[in-house]
Order: C-alpha cells, then sequence, then structure tokens
C-alpha cells in the first residue's frame, strides 16, 4: 500500500511540474521506468492509482489534477472531529476497537457518533486498564468494515480533525483503503501542530489533557473515543478563535498554521521542479542571489524534493527554507565528485547553513615543545583538529606523558596510564577530579582517532576512477602526499593514456615534498576515504600505475 502512495505523490508532483495534463503512456514511463509501452496497458497500470486517489482524474484519455477543494470562511467551515481508540500503536499490526466523532458546523458543536469495534481477539490488558472497555463488549460490535463506512456516511464531506492527527488518520486510511481502495484527499486537521504554532510561548504541552485544562473545557479527555473527540471539538472551536485573532479567514489559512514548517515551504516545491536524477551540487538562493546553504547529492530530483516532504531538517536549513527565492543545481558525474566540489564551495561562498562552515584558519593542531604538548595553529603531523576546546583538553590529558607514550600517541600509548588515574581518583572519592579528567580521556580518545585516520590517509597512493558528466567519459581522482593531487577528465579514445600520465606525474610531485597538513587537503581526504571505504558500483578504487588504469579503462563496462 505505501508503494501505491508513493507512486501517487510522484504523479501528482509530476502533474504540478508540468501544469498540463499527462498521457498514461507519459504517466506510465514516469512511475515505473518503461521506454515505451502501449497506451492500453499503460493505462492499467496507471488505471489503479488515478481511481484510488481525489486528487487525479481522468480527462480523456489523459490523467490531470482533480478539482481544486472548495475553501469556506471559518465560521462556515462544517467539520467533523474523531478520535479512534486502538489496540497498539502501529496501524499495520493494530485494530481499532473504537470510533468517536462529534460534528462542528458554524462553529458550533452538533451531533455526536460512537461506536464499539469487534477486533477479533482479547484486548491487551494495557489497553483494557487505560480504556476501560471490556472484550465481552467488543464481541457484540460490528466489524471494522461497517464501522469504517458508518463513521464515513457521518463524516461526509466535512473535514477531518483529529488531535496528533497523523495516527488517527494513519489507521483510518489503511482501512480505507482495504474497504474502497482509496484514501481520503483532503488532509485531516491537526488541533495538536495548531496549538503548538497558535499558542508558542504560552503554553508548555499540547496533549489533549493539557489544552482542556488550558482552556477550561466542559468535556476532559479519559481515553475513550467519544468524550476525547468532544473535548477537541471544543478545543478547535477556542483555536479558530486565536486564528482569526492572527488574520486567518479561510480552511486553507487554518491548515498553512496547523501546517509544520517544511510543510510551509511546499509551496516552495516548484523550485526543485526539472531538477535531474543524476548526481551533483545545489545552491539555495535568496531573493538577493546569496548562497544560504549548499549540498550535494547522489540524485539531484530525489534529495531536493526531500525538503519540500520532511518535517526534521536541521534550524538553519529550516531557515535557509524559509527565504530561499532560487536553486541552482550543478550536474556532475559522480557523488564523489559532488562531495569534492560541495567542499570547494563551502570553503569560496561561507554558506551560513551549513554545518561544515568552518573556517580553516580557525582549526588547530597538537605540537611538541620542550617536554608538552601544546595547541598551535601552525601545521603539522598532530592535526588538523576541529575545535579548540576538544584539543586543549586532549593537550592537558598528556601533560606528564613520557616520551615513550609521546611516540606511541596514534596508537593510544597515554590511555592506558589515565585510565589508571582516573581509578586512582574515584577510589579515593575524589570525584571532581575524577570528572575532570574523564572529559579529557575523551576528547584525547576523540582527538587519537581522528589522528590516526588522518595518518594513515596521508600514506594513501591510489587513483579514483568514477563517471564524468560527459557520456563516455570519466574523471580520474589521484591521490597522494596527503591531498587530493590531481583530476583529470579522460576522453573516450586515444587520448586516455596521456590524461593518465599528467595525473601520475602530479602525484610523483606531491611525493617528492612532505605530506600537506593544510585544513583544506584534510577535508578532501576524509571525503574520499568516504568513498574508498564503501566504494559504489560506478567507482573503481586503483593504485597509482599507468597500467593498471589504462587496462581498467579499456574494460567494457
Amino acid at each position: 500500500m505505501q508503494l501505491a502512495f508513493d507512486a501517487v505523490d510522484r504523479l501528482v508532483e509530476l502533474l504540478e511540474e508540468r501544469r498540463c495534463p499527462l498521457s498514461s503512456a507519459e504517466a506510465a514511463a514516469h512511475l515505473f521506468a518503461l521506454r515505451s509501452v502501449p497506451e492500453g496497458l499503460a493505462r492499467s497500470l496507471v488505471g489503479d492509482l488515478v481511481a484510488g486517489d481525489d486528487r487525479l482524474a481522468w480527462r480523456g484519455s489523459a490523467i490531470a489534477l482533480g478539482s481544486a477543494p472548495h475553501d469556506p470562511l471559518l465560521e462556515e467551515a462544517r467539520f467533523v472531529v474523531f478520535d479512534l481508540e486502538t489496540t497498539g500503536l502501529s496501524a499495520r499490526s493494530a485494530r481499532i476497537c473504537e470510533i468517536g466523532a462529534v460534528r462542528v458546523s458554524c462553529l458550533e458543536i452538533g451531533e455526536t457518533f460512537q461506536t464499539l469495534v469487534r477486533t477479533g481477539s482479547p484486548l491487551p490488558a494495557v489497553i483494557r486498564a487505560i480504556t476501560g472497555i471490556r472484550d465481552e463488549e467488543l464481541r457484540r460490535a460490528p466489524a471494522v468494515g461497517p464501522a469504517i463506512r458508518r463513521f464515513v456516511d457521518f463524516a461526509g464531506e466535512a473535514t477531518l480533525v483529529a488531535h496528533n492527527a497523523r495516527f488517527d488518520t494513519a489507521f483510518l486510511d489503511r482501512q480505507l483503503d482495504r474497504l474502497t481502495g482509496r484514501r481520503r484527499a483532503a488532509p485531516a486537521l491537526d488541533t495538536a501542530a495548531l496549538a503548538r504554532r497558535l499558542l508558542e510561548g504560552r503554553i508548555r504541552r499540547v496533549s489533549l489533557a493539557a489544552l482542556t485544562h488550558f482552556y477550561g473545557t466542559s468535556v476532559s479527555p479519559c481515553h475513550r473515543a467519544l468524550p476525547d473527540a468532544q473535548a477537541t471539538a471544543e478545543v478547535l472551536i477556542r483555536l479558530i478563535g486565536e486564528a482569526q485573532e492572527r488574520g486567518a479567514r479561510t480552511l486553507s489559512d487554518l491548515h498553512a498554521l496547523a501546517a509544520p514548517r517544511t510543510r510551509r515551504v511546499y509551496g516552495k516545491r516548484s523550485l526543485a521542479h526539472g531538477a535531474p536524477a543524476r548526481p551533483g551540487v545545489y545552491l539555495f538562493r535568496d531573493r538577493h542571489e546569496q548562497v544560504l546553504y549548499v549540498g550535494r547529492a547522489r540524485d539531484l530530483r530525489a534529495r531536493l524534493r526531500s525538503y519540500f516532504r520532511s518535517d526534521r531538517q536541521r534550524p538553519a536549513v529550516e531557515a535557509a527554507l524559509g527565504v530561499v527565492e532560487r536553486i541552482e543545481w550543478r550536474v556532475l558525474g559522480s557523488e564523489l565528485e559532488a562531495g569534492l566540489e560541495e567542499l570547494r564551495l563551502i570553503r569560496e561562498l561561507r554558506p551560513p547553513a551549513n554545518a561544515r562552515n568552518v573556517r580553516p584558519d580557525r582549526c588547530v593542531y597538537l605540537r611538541l615543545r620542550g617536554d608538552r604538548i601544546v595547541v598551535s595553529s601552525t601545521p603539522g603531523e598532530l592535526g588538523p583538529i576541529r575545535g579548540r576546546r576538544r584539543a586543549e583538553r586532549a593537550a592537558r590529558a598528556l601533560d606528564g606523558a613520557s616520551e615513550q607514550e609521546l611516540a606511541e600517541l596514534l596508537t593510544g600509548g597515554p590511555v592506558p596510564r589515565l585510565q589508571r588515574r582516573l581509578a586512582d581518583l574515584a577510589a579515593c572519592l575524589r570525584y571532581e577530579d575524577a570528572a575532570r579528567l574523564r572529559d579529557r580521556i575523551a576528547a584525547l580518545e576523540a582527538v587519537i582517532q581522528q589522528l590516526g585516520r588522518l595518518h594513515q590517509l596521508r600514506a594513501e597512493r591510489r587513483c579514483l576512477l568514477a563517471p564524468a558528466p560527459e557520456a563516455g567519459w570519466r574523471r580520474a581522482f589521484f591521490v597522494a602526499g596527503g591531498r587530493v593531487c590531481a583530476a583529470r577528465t579522460l576522453p573516450p579514445g586515444g587520448g586516455v593514456r596521456m590524461e593518465v600520465e599528467l595525473g601520475i606525474a602530479a602525484a610523483r610531485t606531491a611525493l617528492a615534498g612532505e605530506p600537506s597538513y593544510a585544513p583544506e587537503d584534510a577535508d578532501e581526504l576524509l571525503v574520499v576515504d568516504e568513498f574508498m571505504r564503501r566504494a559504489p558500483p560506478e567507482l573503481q578504487v586503483l593504485p597509482l600505475d599507468a597500467a593498471v588504469i589504462c587496462a581498467q579503462l579499456a574494460t567494457p563496462g
């Protein structure tokens, strides 16, 4: 069922992007990756999807978006507030055991609906304790099919409302799909989300119990469907009043207020229209063309669309989405190349929403000065380390380390002695000293792990072959001397050998000098390491040997 829902969502997005109807053959080709398909077969493939969602409709032999829903004024809108009691939390495995609902018309509470639902199995003990529903009551209740049909008839075309609506609508959609093959196109209104937006700063929690206490409703929630629905209905009317004070006039205004932040930017999803399903980098720009955020993607289309679906973006990215006016993308040959280009753009543009937007001059290194380890800004073998505080804690942990321990630093030489010291402090009840030493040991272990990996990467001598953006071409990245020392584009045909030799020559030059300890080169090494550890199918990791590289390039596929 979830696959069908995802396919419908992709088809709706395609229609919104094209802004015109699609033939069934075009729709089938897009959804099922078919190069060509007869019209009759295509219609049979997509027919169930169109029939199962009210957002879609047939226009002759073409598929189009359904009619825009009516958007009534809030004082004229009709709502059905409902609540479900269930045998568990998962719509896939648990069952509905009670349905309660109440109509709200013209901001007044009206008729109610209530029914128990036969589950076919005993209720879990915890559900019996919470709800007070007894198994013998359920045995006399209607089955889920008739109960859902009665509820749907009661609801009619009114807007559904629930508290934490995602939970209740997941159960409802699953049962509707089983009974009718369709789900409701209109979204349910969530009073929890609406309260979170309208009462921000005035109430700490937006549980139904907290809201009924805040508003002093006449009905209190008690984990039974009808009383909970009645309490939610009273809360809804009070929240509509709050929304009207903020200028909300219509039902769509109310939905906009209840939408989580990423849904509030759903209207900007057209900014991602046209993005190809290829690797690359993308830049969020504001109305002044200022770059707000830079990212990379293996599939630009899927990645960019995800920003307008998910509600779990980092706060900085959420802020960028709120003011983005244009999304620029640049197609590259591979995710590896996109990762390196992302680093370059972040260093060059310093976009405010990037977590990795760290200035190279703020990286530090550990150095031996006399008989002590100190923190320094001078590049050296023991670095770079991002975070001066962590580096300083690690340096303090190394106070008093022997020459042998310092010589074995990258293999954790000082750590066993420090851990014994920590145990002694704890045994002597010197807990404050033990806590400080514990934090220093943790910082030292993190620094050792990072420095050890960089030490290994600086010894790497590799060529990484990846696709280029141009069909039939390749990109070769040469790693030597602690850096990505060259990137060459390899054309098909006889010019390959010369480009490979030029890349190897750059690697020999890098190896002739001291390894690079620059922060920029360390960042690139860590990106390369990410792909060498789990190389995707299109990437080959080869030694710095021209014959081996050319032989791999000559291999079909």
